[in-house]
């Protein structure tokens, strides 16, 4: 996972802004079109937002297209005036009163054009923040509303990358490349306007220069996306391994492996510079020899233009407005070139937040669902089948009776079907064959969300979130009170720890809880699910990972959460379900055996043997 998404990063930043852009790979949406089509309908409820866009990038161009023209006109007017005064015209004069009128026109045409873009701008970033923004609100209905199969079958780290990078690439490509895309496409048209209107043949010489510049932009970007490829893969590589390394330091250390580990980094770091030199260098040669090509046309012009000036054809103003129009007439399609990538990704990126939105989402309650008001915790499964790929079934005819307040253990070999029997009394996956009732009913009959809170957890891998121990148990009933939060933690024998912590019930845990120690962690774990009050409790070898003594305060403490509830204990270390009402041992998917420790030790069978494995190892260990 972390070498897939630690590739992402300069996947997205491919196309980048800007000329350099054009060099670069870009990543392509398997469907354009498609896609597209539904960024635009993100887009349509702000169609008169974007009109008032389109026409400000109008006016804002339109104001800089005349601006060289006017430019003109008073250097025409300053060539005249010196001209006719070395001539010894009588009374002749510069007419510094017109060319001081022009100025302040052409001032007023910049400050316009300044103004209308900023506008622009403005507009544009607030529809890119609304669209983004409800694109961001759908995706976290749509996770929601995502069955736990989605969850168990993608990384984690996917997920973030499509809810974050992803989102985040079309928000910038919204408020940055449709505007200068706009401009940059008004621009050209206005400029090759104006350009025909000085002079029709300096135009085509402008026009020929272009064949060059694209033929050359071609032909090195096509030389420059190998290089670029092995530096996203190498890159890609070097961040994974980096993670890795740096994840399991301990581990390196202690098998005397950091020399392996640099020789790898070195090995992979100089492949990256070699790469990455190799595709910054041939891409950056595009922008001289483009810039090249460019000198070459204004030199052409600049003759052309001499010629004309010289037999009265055009006006010395006209010249200098025609150079500044062939600079801004090669700028835009540039851009246009630049932005045509970072549209395509964009759309990729687009493309995998709708592929997250296309998800099949988790079926919906019935209409006739209902809810228990006062679940007493009888859970009866008949002839149950289950397999996450139906060709393959984990639980295979499975009967079971649970009366309330029973405490029932689920023992066997790891891959069984212990965990996968939780899942489906708490519907995270629902059964292929069968039937599981809660209370008489069926629980396709209830509703998921009341369904799941006549449950409580105990896991072997804690969840604590970054907050306050009180909010941390508080996550196990909305609306409870400080006094009930603090009885729950009396409950489970760690209110005397939390009175240590530095604030008591308002210490702040840091990120995984990571200060405070795991036998706290699952005290903590047990004052919430107290607190929860469910009628039916599940652990998942919750000591496996604790020391002796605090293994012997965490199995007070679930002994008291237990009482006069339905449990269901899932343990690997069989001496901790000695008192048991029942226990279950499920071997391949099937009930195998059923009965008390006594009875099943006298049975002889798969339980007495795992047992005294277990009992002879543990004998072996203290000898």
């Amino acid at each position: 996972m972390s070498k897939e998404n630690s590739g992402r990063g300069p996947r997205h930043r491919g196309g980048g802004y800007g000329p350099r852009g054009i060099g670069r790979p870009v990543e392509k949406a398997k469907d354009f079109k498609g896609s597209l089509m539904r960024l635009r309908d993100y887009m349509r409820p702000h169609a008169w937002g974007l009109l008032l866009v389109l026409i400000l990038a109008i006016l804002s161009a339109v104001f800089n297209v005349f601006s060289p023209k006017i430019m003109g006109q008073a250097t025409t007017i300053l060539f005249e005036g010196m001209l006719a005064k070395m001539r010894g015209i009588p009374g002749a004069q510069i007419d510094f009163s017109a060319v001081g009128r022009i100025l302040v026109v052409l001032a007023s045409l910049y400050f316009a054009s300044a103004l209308f873009g900023f506008f622009q701008q403005l507009v544009m970033v607030g529809i890119a923040q609304k669209t983004v923004f409800k694109m961001r609100e759908d995706i976290s209905e749509k996770l929601r509303r995502l069955p736990l199969k989605y969850y168990d079958a993608t990384a984690h780290g996917e997920v973030l990358s499509r809810v974050t990078n992803d989102v985040d690439t079309v928000s910038q490509s919204l408020q940055q490349s449709i505007t200068q895309m706009l401009r940059s496409a008004i621009s050209i048209v206005g400029v090759l306007i104006m350009m025909v209107n000085i002079s029709l043949p300096m135009t085509l010489i402008t026009l020929g220069m272009l064949p060059v510049s694209i033929g050359i932009s071609v032909f090195i970007a096509s030389r420059s996306q190998k290089f670029f490829v092995r530096q996203q893969r190498i890159l890609g590589e070097l961040n994974g391994h980096v993670e890795e390394i740096y994840t399991g330091h301990t581990i390196v250390k202690a098998y005397g492996l950091e020399e392996e580990a640099v020789t790898r980094f070195k090995q992979l770091n100089d492949e990256l510079y070699d790469n990455g030199w190799k595709a910054q260098f041939v891409s950056g040669i595009i922008m001289p020899l483009i810039g090249f090509v460019g000198n070459i046309g204004y030199v052409a012009i600049a003759i052309a233009g001499g010629l004309f000036a010289s037999r009265g054809i055009i006006a010395l103003g006209d010249i200098q407005a025609f150079v500044q129009y062939s600079r801004q007439f090669t700028m835009p399609i540039t851009q246009m070139a630049s932005i045509a990538n970072v549209l395509q990704s964009t759309v990729a990126a687009a493309e995998r937040v709708f592929e997250l939105l296309d998800e099949e989402e988790e079926l919906p309650d019935s209409p006739a669902a209902v809810s228990l008001d006062k679940p007493q915790g009888e859970i009866v499964m008949r002839r149950v089948s289950f397999g996450y790929d139906p060709s393959k079934p984990i639980i295979k005819n499975l009967d079971l009776e649970v009366k309330p307040g029973q405490m029932v253990a689920i023992v066997g070999p790891t891959g069984a079907g212990k965990t996968t029997l939780v899942n489906l009394l708490m519907r995270f996956y629902d059964v292929g064959e069968g039937s599981i009732t809660f209370d008489g009913r069926n629980i396709m009959d209830l509703k998921r969300g009341s369904l799941r809170t006549m449950f409580g957890m105990v896991l072997q891998d804690t969840w604590l979130f970054e907050g306050t121990v009180r909010e941390n148990i508080a996550y196990g009933r909305q609306g409870a009170s400080e006094q009930e939060v603090e009885a729950a933690a009396k409950a489970s024998y760690v209110d005397h720890f939390i009175r240590t912590l530095p604030d008591g019930y308002e210490t702040v845990l840091s990120e995984d809880a990571a200060n405070i120690s795991q036998g706290q962690k699952q005290l903590l774990t047990i004052a919430r699910a107290i607190l929860a009050d469910p009628a039916v409790l599940i652990l998942d070898e919750a000591t496996s990972s604790v020391d002796t003594r605090t293994e012997r305060l965490i199995q007070k403490a679930m002994g008291r959460l237990m009482k006069g509830r339905t449990s269901f204990v899932i343990a690997h270390r069989l001496s901790t379900i000695h008192d048991a009402d029942r226990i279950l041992v499920i071997k391949q998917g099937e009930l195998v055996e059923e009965g008390t420790h006594s009875e099943l030790l006298e049975l002889g069978g798969f339980y007495a043997e795992l047992y005294r494995s277990q009992f002879l190892t543990a004998a072996s260990e203290v000898g």
